[in-house]
């Protein structure tokens, strides 16, 4: 709710800056009742309403990420610009702090400071060429079109780190109830599964020690042996549930647990390009790889790479096939079961592999 909230006061805060940036075709439609009389100031002013709803429509356009519609506003705003520009003279150059920033904010990097600084150089020097405009550099509007440049970048760069803020505060939020979670499962298994193992054991022992006890007696042992069984199988299962794997607590405890064990972590901090549904599955993987790691491998470093439809545990330990019992078998039953294909063994030059492909 609360990340809703934050991009909520973005998409307002930019319609805030959008609704701010129609001072310019005010202050174009200026030029206009300046040189024009007549139908001519009508058509001008109706010219200017129309760039005005272009460029609203340009920011929800970014809002939604709908592009192409974005370049088609862009464009038509462009045409709606030079279409004013007989009717306004010099003073429709300051509609290009609106274009040009608005073009620069999307192409980005070396190209949008290339396209501010021609835009800037053009507002300085078309008055100039253009005969019955004025005949003075019109840097007025070469320092709108900067200034509103570094504007709309910085306003950018604000809502990019509010993005990524609400983001990471999602990612530690689920951790910490993965965590939470299994710290729950972790006391459960402790301590009430102890206990119950320990009255399994004893009410055992007691119905083969009552020999000669009445049959009731004998068959009410054996229905608390048979209980506590039953609760001992439905706490380990409650347990299981507990112990969600998800891809990035599984990359986060095995970036722990390799640090604890003083071996050097290569693990991937992103893992946006793998499926939702492989994630599960990749975490296992990285489970039983990075615990194999600790405990067998006498490694010195341990490396995970993911692809879309691979994920891959290598170390540069001693190496050496998977003994049996090695927790291998329950994985590539639930690597088969998602149609995938497993590989372990050693690699070159030294050290194991663990690799998994999804199907297509």
């Amino acid at each position: 709710m609360e990340s809703e909230d934050l991009r909520g006061l973005d998409e307002r805060r930019r319609l805030l800056l959008a609704l701010g940036m129609l001072c310019y075709p005010f202050l174009a439609g200026v030029g206009v009742a300046q040189h024009t009389r007549g139908a001519g100031l009508v058509v001008g002013y109706l010219l200017l309403v129309a760039v005005s709803a272009c460029y609203l429509a340009i920011v929800v356009a970014s809002m939604r990420s709908a592009w192409r519609a974005y370049w088609w506003l862009l464009a038509l705003m462009t045409v709606l610009a030079v279409l004013v520009a007989p009717l306004a003279h010099e003073n429709v150059l300051i509609l290009a702090a609106v274009i040009v920033p608005a073009a620069a904010a999307r192409v980005g990097g070396r190209a949008a400071l290339g396209l501010v600084g021609l835009g800037a150089a053009g507002c300085v020097v078309v008055p100039m060429l253009v005969p019955g405009w004025s005949t003075d550099p019109a840097w007025y509007y070469a320092v709108a079109v900067v200034f509103t440049a570094l504007l709309v970048h910085a306003f950018s760069r604000t809502a990019t780190a509010n993005q990524q803020l609400r983001e990471a505060r999602a990612e530690v939020a689920r951790l910490a109830s993965e965590a939470e979670r299994n710290r729950i499962a972790r006391d459960l298994h402790d301590l009430l599964g102890h206990s119950l193992t320990a009255i399994t054991v004893k009410s055992g022992l007691a119905r083969r020690l009552a020999v000669g006890a009445p049959p009731a007696a004998l068959a009410e042992m054996e229905s608390v042996e048979q209980l506590a069984r039953q609760a001992l199988t439905d706490v380990r299962a409650a347990v299981s549930g507990y112990q969600d794997v998800t891809l990035a607590g599984e990359l986060a405890r095995g970036r722990e647990l390799l640090r604890a064990a003083g071996v050097a972590a290569d693990l991937p901090t992103a893992y946006d390009g793998v499926p939702p549904e492989r994630q599960e599955l990749f975490g296992w993987v990285v489970r039983e790889g990075v615990t194999n790691v600790v405990r067998h491998a006498r490694a010195s470093r341990c490396t995970v790479e993911l692809t879309a439809s691979s994920v891959e545990v290598r170390d540069d330990g001693v190496g050496g096939p998977a003994g049996a019992g090695s927790g291998l078998d329950g994985l590539r039953a639930r690597v088969a079961a998602a149609g995938g294909m497993l590989t372990a063994g050693p690699s070159r030059p030294r050290g194991w592999s663990l690799r998994v492909e999804a199907s297509a």
